[in-house]
């Protein structure tokens, strides 16, 4: 099945797309009321496309911006919209510096003299 067309997602495969334990999933959801999974009879969680976004949104305050999750529940209540504007620069912002190191690391390689050669042309 086409991983676009989708609709839920487990707790796992969430903790894992995002990295941090199925048990920091749960906590957070304790923790903060807008994050809230739908649940099936048996009490399995079913996470949507929303609800993956938040939970980046929180690792991203939490994990790389080292607020609480108290300070995190805050944020997202008041400025929620300013939170994603500012997680969403930080992700391009991760992108161009990886392809910056990758340019410098070919540059690295063209520029490799080989022991005993001089790069004097």
């Amino acid at each position: 099945m086409d991983k676009d067309l989708k609709l839920y997602y487990s707790i796992r495969e969430v903790a894992e797309k995002i990295g941090v334990a199925e048990s920091t999933l749960r906590f957070w959801e304790r923790e903060i009321p807008s994050l809230r999974p739908k649940k099936t009879a048996t009490g399995v969680r079913q996470y949507t496309k929303e609800d993956i976004e938040l939970v980046r949104l929180i690792h991203h305050l939490v994990k790389e911006q080292g607020l609480t999750v108290k300070a995190a529940r805050k944020r997202l209540k008041t400025s929620k919209s300013q939170v994603v504007n500012r997680q969403d620069i930080a992700e391009r912002l991760k992108g161009v510096r990886s392809e910056l190191e990758e340019i410098l690391m070919k540059l690295d390689e063209l520029y490799i003299v080989p022991e005993g050669e001089s790069n004097i042309l």
